[in-house]
């Protein structure tokens, strides 16, 4: 097993059935939890940056060494969209469980112009950009409901 398809599959979830990308979205949510809680927002961030990095690395070499339109399997694309919905918000668990189903319905409903990157862009590029496109409705919303009520 390659470190790409290691981390593109998000350890192996992304091999689980049914609905892998709420796998990788919910395995996601312990990881954004440790980074806001050693360092808040700044540190969520910052690991936001370094898995979008990563993700393109492990991305484009999965999809070099299994050729495919958007292989279901590759799920830290939702890793990288749930940390970004995720990103002005503290750790809670009833904050977390709202931006884990908001994040869930915009990466399935994609909204523009995350349809467009879905609909448009091939490789690396169309399968990660879409994710990362409807995570920020997701970052604004979940910004804007810690702002106002919580």
């Amino acid at each position: 097993m390659s470190l790409s398809f290691l981390l593109a599959t998000w350890f192996g979830l992304g091999k689980l059935p049914k609905a892998p990308g709420t796998w990788g979205s919910l395995g996601a949510l312990p990881f954004a939890w440790v980074l806001q809680s050693l360092g808040g927002p700044l540190a969520l961030g910052i690991g936001f940056l370094v898995i979008c990095a990563i993700a393109w690395w492990s991305i484009t070499d999965f999809l070099h060494r299994w050729p495919g339109e958007d292989p279901q399997e590759i799920v830290i694309d939702e890793v990288a969209g749930q940390w970004l919905v995720l990103l002005f918000v503290p750790p809670d668990l009833l904050l977390y469980a709202i931006g884990f189903v908001l994040f869930r319905v915009l990466d399935i409903t994609k909204p523009w112009p995350a349809s467009w990157a879905d609909g448009t862009l091939s490789g690396t590029a169309g399968v990660f950009l879409d994710d990362v496109l409807a995570a920020i409705y997701g970052a604004i919303a979940m910004a804007l409901l810690v702002h106002y009520w919580w």
